[in-house]
């Protein structure tokens, strides 16, 4: 949020102020998203393992390449924050930032989400999502967005002088560290800004600034994703519940999310092989 301006505007504001925008990172040279091989895999593929993530915690789950995970709503309205490792190299995660600067401040359904550098490569592609019917709201909110961090105890320190040790943050370092056998010192570096599932954000039309409300999620609606490479994924059901008032409460309605991993059937993929790591020569000109 921007103060009150304290230097004049010069007489060409308006004309500065009129220049169009031009997009960042046109995406015109990435593959285009390829529903008729997806919707192939997705036929008749088989529910192999599951994970119930209890309310205000956390679980780890591990998806093979070439698998489906779906991020269900089981009982009632509830947010989730997730992150994905590469199962090779726990270096290798989720790049919320570059997901949204290539795809917008929200995902849905043929989106993709990319690694971080020097990796640099789709980690998973939404390959279904049961509120894509939501679009955008009159406050400019969407579901499932890419600009929020995660809800954390040192924010919350900072903001409200308490301790509290069921922010998303802590959830996440503590399932990575039983996942992995890793200390909580040596986990925590390894938790990263998140895709926030079912969460309804955007941003305030006069000051800008990052919002929350009710999620529209309901009990039955998911999302789906297929994973390009060897994934560990990590959820927290948010401790926010819905996040139609606090991401960080014990006061808040809170529900579990499942996670429900898939194969495709025999033969359903193809040809279809993990994604390459990006093709950088890594020496920077040197």
């Amino acid at each position: 949020m921007k103060s009150t301006p304290q230097h004049p505007a010069p007489s060409d504001a308006q004309e500065r102020k009129a220049v169009k925008p031009v997009i960042c990172y046109p995406i015109d040279t990435l593959p285009a998203y390829d529903a008729i091989f997806y919707d192939r895999a997705r036929d008749q593929m088989a529910l192999v393992d599951s994970a119930m993530v209890q309310p205000r915690d956390a679980s780890t789950f591990k998806v093979p390449a070439g698998h489906f995970f779906r991020i269900v709503c089981p009982e009632g309205p509830q947010v989730g924050d997730l992150n994905l490792w590469s199962a090779d190299n726990l270096n290798e995660r989720f790049f919320s930032g570059k997901t949204r600067a290539l795809h917008g401040t929200h995902v849905s359904t043929g989106n993709k989400l990319w690694s971080n550098l020097p990796f640099m490569r789709p980690m998973a592609t939404v390959t279904a999502d049961t509120l894509d019917w939501y679009g955008w709201d009159e406050f400019g909110g969407s579901v499932h967005d890419v600009i929020g961090t995660r809800c954390d105890p040192y924010t919350n320190k900072l903001l409200s002088g308490g301790d509290y040790h069921y922010c998303c943050h802590s959830n996440l370092t503590r399932a990575l560290a039983d996942q992995t056998g890793l200390s909580l010192k040596e986990a925590e570096p390894h938790v990263h800004d998140v895709l926030n599932v079912f969460m309804c954000t955007g941003f305030t039309q006069d000051t800008h600034q990052y919002f929350m409300k009710a999620s529209p999620v309901r009990k039955g609606d998911y999302i789906e994703f297929f994973a390009e490479i060897d994934l560990i994924g990590g959820l927290s059901a948010c401790p926010g519940g819905d996040c139609s008032a606090s991401h960080s409460s014990e006061e808040a309605k809170c529900y579990p999310l499942l996670v429900e991993i898939y194969k495709p059937k025999d033969g359903a993929l193809g040809n279809w092989k993990p994604t390459a790591l990006n093709g950088y020569d890594g020496t920077h000109g040197r």
